[in-house]
């Protein structure tokens, strides 16, 4: 697999507004490549539709946001061509129908660019998968070895940045860790890595210089926090 250097991400006040309100305001954030950045919020924080709009899948409503030098929402096309994201509800879901080989021989299908039929094969032994049965229904599989296919999947089109939603859900202390472990394995041989949890604590058994976050996601300026927190007390 091609281990390309990773892309620069710089994010100014980045915020995403709707009609029912703010989903994610005044992100600020410099990766660099070969890093590890975490984001943490509970669900309904803004997780995933944040990994979105920095893997140029949703457009931000404020801010300034340049991927690789490419900005945002205007090029989002190419940062589109060198990320890829792991598995995401509503997004990239895997169908419980197929097998394991089945969903990579797609994945491998889809590329933008050709690629050696080992790709797949690098990109599962990169998350921990070398040894796993491909003729094996997904759903069968457990939760941490769905959470990897979908890492691999992302790897299979040899990204620059690597998207990881929820990596806490539904896993165990030690599955956690576990993920937290391939992840920064990852960003250390070159891969841009931005990834979200509500649970950060095993995150910092593989922290490091190179590690950014937790980093907490905010719904709202420092005035309505404090407007909201004197109403209360008037209350």
């Amino acid at each position: 697999m091609r281990r390309a250097t990773g892309a620069r991400v710089h994010a100014e006040d980045v915020t995403l507004t709707t009609r029912e309100g703010p989903v994610y305001t005044g992100v600020d954030l410099i990766a660099r490549p070969g890093t590890l950045t975490v984001f943490q919020a509970d669900s309904g924080g803004g997780r995933s539709a944040l990994l979105l709009t920095l893997t140029g899948r949703m457009s931000p409503t404020g801010g300034e946001l340049h991927v690789d030098g490419h900005p945002l929402p205007e090029q989002a096309r190419k940062v589109r061509r060198i990320s890829a994201l792991g598995l995401m509800n509503d997004v990239n879901v895997l169908d419980e129908r197929l097998r394991v080989r089945e969903h990579l021989s797609e994945a491998r299908l889809l590329r933008l660019r050709p690629a050696a039929r080992t790709v797949a094969d690098e990109a599962m032994e990169a998350v921990g998968l070398a040894d796993l049965d491909r003729s094996t229904l997904i759903k069968e599989l457990p939760m941490p070895e769905r959470r990897r296919l979908g890492m691999a999947l992302g790897l299979v089109h040899e990204p620059r940045l690597l998207g990881v939603d929820d990596v806490d859900g539904g896993l165990s202390p030690e599955n956690q860790a576990a993920m937290w472990r391939t992840l920064k394995d990852l960003s250390d041989e070159g891969l841009t890595v931005i990834a979200t949890c509500a649970d950060a604590r095993e995150l910092a058994t593989v922290a490091d210089h190179d590690t950014q976050g937790p980093i907490p996601i905010r719904q709202g300026n420092d005035r309505d926090r404090r407007e909201g927190g004197a109403h209360r007390a008037q209350d």
